[in-house]
């Protein structure tokens, strides 16, 4: 049985270096960029024929983008739909990422920090950058809410910075260890399937099951990650 770790392991295909950088070209790079290219694929085909009348092509991505859509405005207002297509291609990348890594021989970037750490950040960076420009020096609020008297400020102001520092650590550890998790224990029970031969039909089914509960878990941690998303962008915009 190989290891179970094995799967998770970077493997460089194009060597290149740039000013001591390393910036190869690895499977996680490859990885990104099929899930890029499919769901601007997938979504040009069902949107090719449109129509008044969706038909169920037509369907899917429309319901998709009523999904999210309903979600921004209820999580963040009306105010928060400017941002709609920044969360819409969020939750599309996470849950693309997610379920592409459960094919034979793919690659799961979202079960590695330093891919999902590297959204997350940007996601941070992205919210300061709208309360900043939305609130003005309201902004600085979020560090001391109102109602906290000054006196406490020594306090308070490190326990908020904190709390916002770690937001993007929140979200990446939740759904770097479902993913990892989830395939370590689909990779264990292929070893068994495999070894116990013409036993395996036990593992394997177990293997089937697992395989469909992956399934879900990858779409609801991409939809957990864009609810996630969609509150700490609400605190941004909202004073406490």
């Amino acid at each position: 049985m190989s290891n179970p770790l094995e799967q998770f392991e970077i493997k460089t295909f194009l060597p290149l270096k740039l000013g001591g950088y390393d910036i190869s070209f690895s499977n996680s790079a490859l990885a990104m960029t099929i899930c890029s290219l499919s769901i601007v694929v997938v979504f040009a085909l069902l949107l090719r024929k449109r129509s008044v009348v969706p038909n169920l092509a037509q369907s899917i991505p429309e319901a998709i983008y009523e999904f999210i859509y309903n979600l921004v405005k209820s999580s963040i207002g009306k105010n928060g739909l400017k941002y709609f297509s920044f969360i819409f291609c969020l939750f599309l990348y996470i849950a693309c990422g997610n379920v592409l890594g459960l094919f034979p021989y793919s690659f799961t970037f979202t079960s590695h920090i330093a891919a999902v750490g590297a959204l997350s950040v940007l996601a941070l960076l992205l919210n300061i950058s709208i309360g900043i420009y939305t609130r003005k020096w309201g902004y600085l609020r979020t560090f001391l809410p109102k109602g906290i008297p000054y006196a406490l400020a020594p306090l308070v102001v490190p326990i908020e910075t904190i709390s916002l520092l770690s937001k993007p650590f929140s979200l990446t550890v939740r759904l770097v260890a479902n993913m990892t998790v989830g395939h370590i224990m689909l990779k264990i029970l292929g070893g068994f399937v495999v070894a116990l031969g013409i036993f395996g039909f036990v593992p394997l089914f177990f293997q089937t099951l697992i395989i469909i509960f992956e399934i879900f878990i990858a779409v609801l941690q991409a939809f957990i990650y864009t609810v996630l998303s969609c509150i700490y962008l609400g605190d941004a915009l909202r004073s406490h």
